[in-house]
């Protein structure tokens, strides 16, 4: 399934992808099935649990969800998850993206926060105040979105607590991340969190480390890689970081960038006002978002 957040009468709203329609799913569960309440926004479906999934693929079934299908093209798509408990990144976690640097590989992973304020959607613009940063970068990564409450996972059954992976965009202020001497300020700036456009569930996606993924800077692409660069695989992160604090339904892990980001590009190149950035993995989706300087 490819499930999306749209927003309608300025609410959330849960969706799945069929073709190039949206299925609003509460509805069409309601009038065509009844009984069991299928929650009417993704945070609440993961905390629900499998149950909820159940009838969410019921609904799917349904004989004519004509009545609840709405052009995508003409919906207003949120990040599919946008409210989570957290979001955990995890630096450096590319081995040709290390090379890049000429560094070595971590021992082991290299762990921050993106605030949950960070978090944007399709189509929305990235913006900062050119008074707080000037160096604005991209960065192309897989997203893990979590779909049990996990605590102390072993890695051979970390996919068990996987609900499906979306797109995300670690967009980065290098001039704060590093004179910060940590990187929590650098990324978090409201907006620096795009993730969509869709959560695809986890049984389309058979393996996660065979995924080719880039970025493009309006027509340029300036990453171009595969998940097989991943030093610490997704069940390896999940042991690792759920040994250290619980992860919960929705929460979300951006497992990495690959090489191409701006900042070690000889010269170094920014994200400036009126560029549009894209990432995209295949497999997944595409996720766009214009840049605004604002201040």
């Amino acid at each position: 399934m490819r499930l999306v957040t749209f927003i309608q009468d300025g609410r959330w709203r849960l969706g799945a992808v069929v073709g190039d329609e949206i299925i609003d799913l509460a509805a069409a569960h309601d009038a065509l099935l009844g009984g069991y309440h299928i929650p009417s926004d993704m945070r609440s479906l993961l905390e629900a649990g499998p149950d909820a999934w159940s009838e969410v693929e019921r609904t799917l079934q349904a004989d004519d969800l004509t009545p609840f299908a709405r052009p995508l093209s003409g919906v207003k798509l949120a990040a599919p998850i946008p409210n989570p408990s957290k979001v955990v990144a995890i630096g450096q976690n590319y081995m040709d993206h290390v090379k890049e640097q000429g560094a070595e590989p971590p021992d082991h992973p290299i762990i921050f926060a993106k605030f949950p304020t960070s978090v944007i959607g399709l189509g929305d613009e990235i913006r900062w105040d050119p008074a707080l940063t000037n160096k604005v970068d991209w960065e192309v990564e897989l997203a893990v979105v979590i779909g049990r409450e996990a605590r102390r996972v072993s890695a051979d059954r970390a996919y068990d607590y996987i609900f499906g992976y979306t797109v995300a965009n670690d967009v980065s202020a290098r001039d704060l991340q590093f004179a910060d001497g940590q990187w929590v300020r650098g990324k978090s700036l409201d907006t620096f969190c795009p993730l969509g456009p869709w959560i695809v569930t986890k049984d389309e996606i058979p393996d996660p480390h065979k995924l080719p993924l880039r970025c493009k800077v309006n027509d340029e692409v300036v990453q171009d890689s595969c998940t097989d660069q991943l030093i610490f695989k997704v069940p390896y992160l999940i042991e690792f970081l759920s040994h250290a604090f619980t992860l919960l339904p929705g929460d979300v892990i951006l497992t990495g960038t690959p090489p191409g980001v701006g900042h070690f590009r000889t010269p170094p190149r920014y994200l400036q006002d009126g560029d549009v950035v894209t990432v995209e993995i295949d497999g997944i989706g595409a996720l766009s978002n214009p840049c605004r300087t604002e201040g």
